[in-house]
């Protein structure tokens, strides 16, 4: 007569199966997260919006590049949302027609040249390059902006009150 696995040996199988299957779905989710982006986000190449799109006289915010375009003299520009000084995020300023830190106050003009406040730089950009319609920055080549008290190369006041409130 053949004698059947007994209850010890069932879950003794029954939990190693289990750990095992488990593991194997931990790792499988987890490979999505882990594994690495080919090309694309900050430190990549980011296809943005039509140049045509870009304004000549305000600035537009593009999250996947966290970045800003303008145009400076029918040149595309873009600028990096991180303030020079301690890295907060610098924000564009429809009223003042400047961009505005509200952590410490820096006030930069729209080349992203420093106007006022502790920074000690102008904001950084980033390369850019028309790829057919679309507005390629790559986030991987930064420049550093001019050191403060640099003359400004546009000559643009500010529209108005700043946005800012300390």
């Amino acid at each position: 007569m053949s004698r059947g696995i007994d209850r010890r040996d069932f879950l003794d199988r029954g939990w190693k199966t289990g750990i095992v299957m488990l593991s194997a779905a931990g790792f499988w989710t987890s490979w999505d997260v882990l594994r690495p982006l080919p090309g694309s986000g900050l430190g990549g190449v980011v296809n943005t919006i039509p140049a045509n799109d870009v304004p000549g006289s305000t600035a537009v915010y593009v999250r996947t590049a966290q970045t800003y375009l303008t145009k400076i003299d029918d040149e595309v520009v873009a600028l990096w949302q991180k303030c020079p000084h301690l890295g907060c995020r610098v924000a564009w300023c429809e009223t003042s027609g400047e961009f505005e830190c509200a952590c410490h106050g820096s006030r930069f003009n729209r080349a992203g040249e420093v106007r006022s406040g502790p920074s000690p730089r102008g904001m950084d950009r980033f390369a850019v390059a028309a790829e057919g319609d679309l507005v390629e920055v790559d986030t991987g080549a930064v420049t550093e902006g001019a050191p403060a008290g640099s003359a400004e190369s546009i000559d643009e006041p500010p529209r108005g009150s700043g946005c800012a409130h300390a």
